[in-house]
C-alpha cells in the first residue's frame, strides 16, 4: 500500500498543491490584509520561477525525494519504528510532530548559523508576503533542508504514508500561513491555537530584527510558545510594519537573477 502511494506521490502533492495555491490566491485578492509595495507581475513570475527551479533541482538530485528514504529505511530495517512494535496510527502521529519540530529547529538554525542565513535571507528579501512567498527559497538551502529532513526520517524509520503526510500538510500550512489573506481577529485567534496563521506568520518577516526572530513555525504554532519565540503582534502593527530587510527595500528582491545572487552579497 505505501508503495503504491508513494508512486503516486508527485500527481497527489502537485493536485493538491495546485488548488490550494488557486484557492489561497483567490482570496487573498478578494480579501487582502495589506497593500502590496511592489505590482504582483514581476514578483510573482520570479518567485514562482525560483519554485520550478528548486522543483528541478530536487527530483534531480533526490530522484526519490524523502517519501523514498522512507521505503528504503523501512526496507533495510532502520529507524526507530523499524525496530519497535508500534501500530501505524502511533508511528504517523509521532513522525507527524517530530518532523515538524525538525522544521521548526531547521528555521531557527537558518537565522542564527551565519552560513545558513545567507541562504534563508533570499526568502526574507522578498517586500511583500502573500502565497508566492512561501515558494521563494533559494535551491541551496532546499537541497540542505532535503537533506536535514531525509537523516530526520532515517532516525525516526518514519512510515512513507507518514512522509506524504507531513510534506502535503506543510506545503499547505506554508502557502496559508504566507498568503496575504485576511481573517478576522476573533478567528485568528482560535486558529492561531492549532496552526500557525497568517498574522502570526507575517510578524517573522518584518524588518525589525527582535520580530525577525520570532515565530518561525510553519505548520504547528505551539514550538514557538514552548522555547520563547513568539510574538503576538508587530510592534508597528500590520498595515505599518516594514517587510523585508532593511538594506533592500527596492525592486531588486523581485528580479530572479538578483535574488539567486542574494547569498554571495554583501549585507551591511
Amino acid at each position: 500500500m505505501e508503495t503504491i502511494i508513494a508512486d503516486n506521490e508527485g500527481p497527489i502533492r502537485l493536485s493538491i498543491f495546485l488548488g490550494l495555491f488557486a484557492l489561497l490566491a483567490i482570496s487573498e485578492w478578494l480579501k487582502p490584509r495589506r497593500k502590496l509595495n511592489i505590482s504582483k507581475g514581476q514578483r510573482w513570475t520570479t518567485n514562482i520561477a525560483i519554485m520550478v527551479l528548486d522543483s528541478l533541482i530536487v527530483r534531480l538530485l533526490f530522484p526519490a525525494a524523502a517519501v523514498g528514504v522512507a521505503l528504503w529505511t523501512s526496507s533495510a530495517g532502520y529507524g526507530l519504528f523499524n525496530v519497535i512494535e508500534a501500530p501505524l496510527w502511533l508511528a504517523i502521529l509521532v513522525s507527524f510532530v517530530v518532523l515538524d519540530f525538525a522544521v521548526w529547529l531547521s528555521h531557527v538554525l537558518s537565522h542564527k548559523v551565519p552560513l545558513f542565513w545567507r541562504f534563508h535571507r533570499m526568502h526574507h528579501c522578498d517586500r511583500d508576503i502573500d502565497v508566492t512567498t512561501a515558494i521563494r527559497f533559494h535551491p541551496l538551502e532546499i537541497v540542505v533542508s532535503m537533506i536535514w529532513k531525509a537523516a530526520w526520517v532515517v532516525a525516526l524509520g518514519a512510515p512513507a504514508v507518514a512522509v506524504i503526510i507531513f510534506e502535503t500538510v506543510l506545503n499547505g500550512t506554508a502557502m496559508f500561513n504566507h498568503s496575504n489573506l485576511k481573517l478576522p481577529l476573533w478567528l485568528d485567534k482560535i486558529v492561531r491555537l492549532i496552526v500557525v496563521t497568517p498574522d502570526m506568520h507575517r510578524v517573522h518577516h518584518s524588518a525589525i530584527n527582535r520580530e525577525t526572530d520570532s515565530n518561525y513555525g510553519f505548520n504547528m504554532p505551539w514550538w514557538d510558545r514552548m522555547f520563547g519565540t513568539y510574538i503576538a503582534q508587530p510592534e508597528l502593527g500590520h498595515d505599518q510594519m516594514t517587510i523585508g530587510l532593511e538594506e533592500w527595500q527596492d525592486e531588486r528582491p523581485a528580479k530572479l537573477g538578483w535574488s539567486l545572487s542574494v547569498p554571495f552579497l554583501q549585507q551591511k
